[in-house]
């Protein structure tokens, strides 16, 4: 960390202190020549030299490990893109995705799903877990309203569930994709029980995805083309983009646009059935 960020972190650090209110944490109040927390007090209730977090402040104390920076950034209640500005600050980058317990989404996010009625939307966790989706998605992709939790996952459809690998065109060259896009999101996610644990239970459940798994290949799943086969409107093609979730790091919008017009039409149809 250069002497500049040191400052430019020590100046984000003491701004936020002293927006805090002392009595919500149960300090007395006192004589204080300065409103917010002292610094002794945010040490205190990050767990770290009071004397070391005073340097920090004033841009001598040298770069903190992440550990120490995550305790800092409970300690200062600080919001989740307050965190990620901290750590672009302290190491230039932010910080790796957080794999979080999932029961759904905000409702605003469920109403950008459903604005795009002849797009099927998704919204996915860093081990691939669906937690969100529009009709559009319910109707071409997968119903996963009618699929228990653990099965709301795209890895598990796709090497164990038979309808899926007949829907996809050309299901090995989907596969592999798939396998290595994963490995580049497990990576950026970092080391974690719940990656390890369904890279274990797929490779102990479909030979394949162990083989790809071996293979090491790493795939980038910002974009690309889809082609399916529905059993009402046969063939369709897609494109698909994926987009990061704004202050969920841990959660990505991938959204698949029908490539002409007559499939956006089929698309529509389906829809219009299925909540007729």
């Amino acid at each position: 960390m250069s002497n500049q960020n040191s400052i430019t972190l020590g100046s984000f650090l003491r701004d936020r202190r002293s927006r805090l209110d002392p009595t919500t944490f149960g300090f007395k109040i006192g004589r204080r020549r300065t409103p917010g927390l002292r610094r002794e007090e945010v040490a205190q209730r990050a767990n770290i030299s009071p004397t070391w977090y005073t340097w920090l402040e004033q841009g001598r104390g040298g770069a903190p490990s992440r550990e120490v920076l995550e305790r800092i950034a409970a300690g200062l209640m600080l919001t989740e893109p307050e965190r990620e500005h901290l750590f672009i600050l302290a190491f230039g980058h932010r910080p790796e995705p957080r794999l979080q317990q999932h029961d759904g989404i905000t409702p605003r996010l469920q109403r950008v799903l459903d604005a795009m009625p002849a797009s099927p939307a998704i919204i996915m966790t860093a081990t691939w877990d669906v937690v969100a989706w529009n009709d559009a998605a319910a109707v071409l992709l997968t119903d996963y309203s009618k699929l228990p939790r653990e099965q709301r996952n795209i890895l598990r459809r796709l090497f164990s569930d038979p309808g899926t690998r007949a829907a996809n065109e050309d299901w090995l060259s989907v596969a592999r994709f798939a396998v290595g896009a994963f490995r580049a999101d497990a990576t950026r996610a970092g080391a974690s029980v719940e990656i390890a644990q369904l890279v274990e239970e797929l490779s102990r459940t479909s030979p394949e995805f162990e083989s790809m798994w071996r293979n090491n290949d790493v795939a980038g799943h910002g974009e690309g083309v889809k082609r399916l086969r529905h059993p009402e409107i046969g063939l369709i093609e897609l494109e698909f983009s994926t987009f990061a979730v704004e202050s969920r790091p841990d959660l990505k919008l991938m959204v698949f646009n029908p490539a002409t017009s007559e499939s956006a039409a089929s698309i529509k149809s389906l829809v219009a059935a299925r909540t007729a």
